[in-house]
């Protein structure tokens, strides 16, 4: 198959977005374990938590403490989602490497997930952005239901390049581009990539796909054939949208890593410590992970065959 990258950059977005809607609280430790053992396995980029107010996320509420005590590993950028300027002076408290800030291509969905219109958002990233630079902090945006949404349904493309604009005008180092409650088909992204193509700049997009339709990673390859090489991804598949009923699951990093090595693209990524880490959160949730690798762990383990 033609077109393909050689290296592509997976970014762990799990200990974020996969445990923000785990109802009932982990404890620090757990963690904190968990992003060593995330730390260990050869990630260049890792999403630990967020520092939107308690209210909003009670169970990612211990963010600074997650910060402070676990082990840092130089090779990693370490990021956290950051939804205004007291967010972010807690965040550089506890001194993140990267400020990820977030907002909607849909006003509807922008409403029910920051309480603000989309005009009203760009001032209060902007004052974000422009202090994260200020304390030499890479920037990254995050662009919710590109592909989608759950009040609006289709979105523009015309809507989603004038909000990426507007970031990166602002400052912003690279935008991901969410398909938030997994609605996007292969043809769909094909269509939209070739439409921004030349409008924006492919090496400085992610993809960040939902998996609730089964489809995430059928939208990636089409994607990395089309040149984006950056993916968010949850281990094990954990995760989804608190503010989008039935988004439920990210693209797994176990399922996304072994396609990758399959197709004989790197990522750096040990499978075997994924395998370690992803057993090790199942086990600590109580909750089979839904990813098609931990599926087949958790057969093996129970002594079932094919």
């Amino acid at each position: 198959m033609g077109g393909l990258p050689e290296f592509v950059t997976v970014k762990e977005v799990g200990p974020r977005d996969g445990l923000q809607n785990e109802a009932e609280q982990i404890p620090t430790e757990i963690k904190v374990e968990w992003m060593n053992l995330l730390s260990e396995a050869g990630y260049s980029s890792i999403e630990f938590s967020s520092f939107v107010h308690p209210k909003w996320i009670p169970q990612l509420k211990d963010a600074k403490q997650v910060a402070q005590q676990m082990t840092r590993n130089p090779n990693i950028t370490y990021a956290a989602l950051v939804p205004n300027r007291k967010g972010l002076e807690a965040a550089l408290e506890a001194d993140i490497d990267e400020v990820a800030v977030f907002m909607s291509a849909s006003e509807t969905h922008n409403l029910k997930n920051i309480n603000k219109t989309i005009e009203d958002t760009f001032p209060v990233l902007k004052e974000v952005i422009e202090e994260a630079k200020h304390h030499n902090k890479r920037v990254r945006g995050y662009v919710s239901t590109v592909f989608g949404c759950p009040y609006e349904g289709e979105v523009r493309i015309s809507q989603v390049l004038q909000v990426c604009q507007q970031l990166i005008d602002m400052g912003v180092d690279e935008i991901s581009l969410g398909d938030t409650i997994g609605v996007a088909d292969p043809l769909q992204v094909e269509q939209f990539l070739k439409t921004i193509e030349g409008k924006m700049d492919f090496s400085r997009l992610a993809m960040h796909f939902h998996n609730t339709h089964g489809m995430a990673l059928a939208n990636t390859l089409v994607s990395l054939k089309l040149g984006i090489t950056i993916f968010d991804s949850s281990l094990g598949g954990l995760g989804g949208c608190p503010y989008a009923k039935g988004a439920s699951g990210n693209l797994a990093t176990d399922d996304l890593v072994h396609m990758l090595h399959k197709m004989g693209i790197q990522t750096g990524i040990h499978e075997t410590k994924l395998k370690e880490a992803a057993l090790f959160i199942q086990q600590a949730i109580q909750k089979e992970l839904p990813s098609h690798q931990m599926q087949i762990y958790n057969r093996m383990d129970q002594g079932e065959g094919c």
